[in-house]
């Protein structure tokens, strides 16, 4: 969550998030902690970090975790979940931070929710330590730009090539959440790392664990893009 009209949505978000097996994390969260995030350092950083399920997963799993977003509601949500965590409100585009910070930095559906994309990843290369990684997921460029019209048909309605801006609501089981963001294609992001200096190292297109049948177009179609990239060097 990164942008002000994630403010306006914060009540929604909490009902959303906060409703087990409501929304695809719980199906994909598993594959992204066991093999795109390594092992916990001395310090992480998750960006857009909202209401504080990914880094309370992320100390669950041992992970010393600084939480960063732009909605006041969400991060006072984060800290009364978690009131030993650490949760700030700033800019992924101009983190707080002096260089080399962090071990690891974690970008859970985040990128997507932010302007100036490029700006947070070259902002993630300067305050990662040398060896560090940063751990993304994103919904799938593919998916950003079409729907499915039925279980097997799959319709592109906007160029995938282009970046654009979305805007959608959703409703799944009486509760209704309105997403703001950014469509990239996938050349975007590798660019924004590549102008970082950050090397990508892994990339899955992941299936969903254990999900009911609803999530069967997403065993066809990817849902979510995940990679891990790193900053070369030894710190």
């Amino acid at each position: 969550m990164a942008s002000n009209e994630w403010e306006s949505q914060a009540e929604n978000w909490l009902r959303w998030a906060r409703t087990p097996g409501h929304d695809a994390y719980w199906y994909f969260r598993n594959g992204f902690f066991d093999h795109i995030v390594p092992p916990p350092g001395r310090a992480t950083l998750e960006l857009g970090c909202g209401e504080g399920r990914v880094a309370r997963d992320l100390s669950a799993r041992g992970h010393h975790v600084v939480g960063l977003d732009r909605a006041p509601t969400l991060l006072a949500a984060a800290k009364s979940a978690d009131p030993d965590g650490t949760y700030l409100v700033a800019e992924a585009a101009e983190l707080p931070f002096p260089a080399r910070t962090f071990d690891v930095v974690v970008a859970y559906n985040s990128l997507m929710d932010i302007a100036d994309m490029p700006g947070a990843v070259r902002e993630v290369g300067r305050v990662l330590r040398p060896g560090g990684t940063f751990s993304v997921s994103v919904t799938h460029p593919v998916n950003d730009v079409g729907h499915f019209v039925d279980a097997s048909t799959f319709v592109i309605e906007d160029s995938y090539l282009e970046a654009h801006r979305f805007e959608g609501s959703f409703e799944r089981d009486g509760l209704t959440m309105t997403f703001f963001g950014w469509t990239h294609p996938l050349r975007d992001y590798a660019g924004a790392l590549e102008g970082a200096g950050l090397h990508i190292t892994r990339l899955r297109e992941p299936l969903p664990d254990g999900a009911d049948d609803s999530y069967g177009p997403w065993r066809r179609l990817p849902m979510f893009l995940q990679l891990r990239a790193v900053k070369p060097g030894i710190d």
